[in-house]
């Protein structure tokens, strides 16, 4: 729904580079208590496979109970971060761009361009208008659904495809 379109247009946006994708595993659900997990996940992943390619640059990026996995593993405590892990200090400049779609982190005021002096300047929060699942006291739970229909995965990779060297 989100991810797939975003992967596509940054491949596109990249040209010619190898763009390799890995799908985190954790069972998301709406209490979103699996986002510690998730997030658990994703980190071992990045690291694993930083030590297999040490040249590797990543794009990291989420949608909803997804982007909260990824708030998550840049280091941003949320309700459901327990038993989470976070993207080891060592491996910070190898992430060139975090982006995340309908953040939950915005029901609390906050997106990972704010709260993350590391991650902050090369993310990039993008929540729909009206998307409850970002923004305090909305209601349309179709601008939560049609990220990639309004283009906002197009601008994500576009901004993506800019960090990476």
């Amino acid at each position: 729904m989100t991810g797939r379109p975003f992967v596509d247009s940054l491949v596109t946006k990249l040209g010619g580079r190898s763009v390799g994708t890995y799908a985190v595993n954790y069972a998301a659900d709406v209490t979103q208590g699996s986002a510690g997990p998730g997030s658990r996940d994703l980190v071992a992943h990045l690291t694993s496979v930083a030590a297999a390619c040490p040249s590797t640059q990543f794009v990291v990026g989420g949608y909803s109970q997804g982007a909260t996995v990824v708030t998550n593993a840049v280091g941003l405590r949320t309700p459901s971060s327990f038993g989470g892990a976070v993207i080891p200090a060592e491996m910070a400049d190898r992430v060139k761009a975090v982006v995340v779609f309908g953040n939950p982190l915005g029901l609390f005021g906050r997106t990972i361009e704010s709260a993350s002096p590391t991650y902050g300047p090369r993310a990039r929060s993008i929540c729909n208008v009206g998307d409850p699942v970002c923004q305090i006291g909305r209601v349309n739970t179709v601008a939560h659904l049609t990220y990639a229909l309004r283009g906002a995965t197009d601008e994500g990779a576009a901004f993506a495809a800019s960090r990476v060297g």
